[in-house]
């Protein structure tokens, strides 16, 4: 099961957990609130799992691949770590499955406090487009991960400030709404 916790202010290496003391857990609904969707799935298993399947139709994610992030395995792997963690949003949603491995998504709140969200094989979450956020491997180095999209892949990375888009304005009315 998926676990999640407000971040310390620690600038030490971002691999680490990060976790404040005393730990300050984050609930799935309080993910959800924030539009952060977290789904449970047979990673042992993807390539026939009729519950990616039946995701994949219902939410029309259309393209996927596989990426694996480790120093042996991803072509410029120092400044894609980097570029990684640097604060950013889509103009889409942002779809991961963890095959293999395990990493950090971190998020911001609503109070624009950092949340770090602990993935391992089997869990898929989706970021919604508009979101702060960016990603770091822990402290294992590896993940091998699957990305899905609605239609052709879109890389862009808006590394913050970017509250003048579109897709920023409209999460910001939905955490309004959430309120």
């Amino acid at each position: 099961m998926v676990e999640a916790w407000f971040m310390d202010e620690s600038q030490e290496d971002q691999r680490a957990p990060h976790r404040q003391r005393p730990n300050r857990a984050v609930s799935l609904e309080q993910l959800r609130r924030l539009g952060v969707v977290y789904r449970r799935l047979d990673a042992d298993n993807y390539e026939t799992d009729p519950c990616l399947k039946e995701i994949r139709k219902t939410e029309n994610y259309s393209w996927m691949d596989i990426v694996t992030i480790h120093k042996d395995k991803l072509p410029n792997y120092e400044e894609k770590i980097k570029t990684f963690y640097e604060e950013h949003l889509h103009l889409d949603d942002e779809i991961r499955y963890i095959l293999e491995g395990s990493g950090y998504f971190d998020v911001r709140d609503k109070d624009d406090k950092w949340i770090r969200i602990s993935m391992e094989k089997g869990d898929m979450i989706t970021l919604p487009a508009g979101i702060y956020h960016r990603f770091t491997l822990d402290e294992n180095n590896y993940v091998k991960a699957m990305r899905l999209f609605v239609g052709e892949p879109v890389w862009t990375a808006y590394n913050r400030p970017a509250d003048d888009l579109p897709a920023r304005k409209q999460y910001m009315k939905f955490l309004a709404d959430e309120a």
